[in-house]
């Protein structure tokens, strides 16, 4: 479990994760509540990957696609899902959504327990918990190997 005590300490992981070159083709489950920090971690972690622009959440569009330049040479795509109003099962193959999973890039889910049945397994789950107005409970959990992968790189 680890304690980020501020907003300093979640944009330091997200440098930390996005060091880690098995990233460029992961997908990532983001879980907690509103207002526990989602966007603002995929926000950190998208400046970190050289993102430039405006970051918005995907609440209404789904979907928000970003070229990451600090992905290269691996995938420079971003996906960025909000499946938060997701609740038609219909909009996954509508929207192209498994031809997006199946292609390369950095795949990053909010409110996946929506789409759980149609997502594929995630490599790496990050539950974050609001203990307070600036700190934060992060659990990590690899469901995959490349995702144990990701723990162990950024724990060497």
């Amino acid at each position: 479990m680890l304690n980020w005590r501020s907003e300093d300490d979640t944009a330091a992981w997200a440098c930390t994760l996005a060091a880690q070159p098995l990233l460029a083709n992961a997908f990532l489950t983001l879980h907690g509540d509103l207002g526990a920090g989602k966007t603002t971690l995929v926000r950190h972690l998208l400046r970190v990957l050289g993102v430039q622009g405006r970051i918005k959440s995907p609440t209404y569009a789904v979907v928000e696609p970003h070229e990451a330049p600090g992905l290269a040479p691996h995938a420079t795509t971003v996906w960025h899902f909000d499946f938060y109003r997701f609740d038609d099962p219909r909009e996954w193959e509508d929207a192209g959504f498994r031809d997006i999973f199946a292609s390369p890039g950095l795949k990053v889910a909010e409110w996946p327990e929506k789409a759980a049945a149609l997502t594929p397994l995630a490599d790496l789950a990050i539950y974050i918990e609001a203990t307070d107005e600036t700190e934060r409970k992060v659990t990590l959990l690899a469901h995959t190997p490349l995702g144990r992968s990701l723990l162990q790189g950024m724990n060497a």
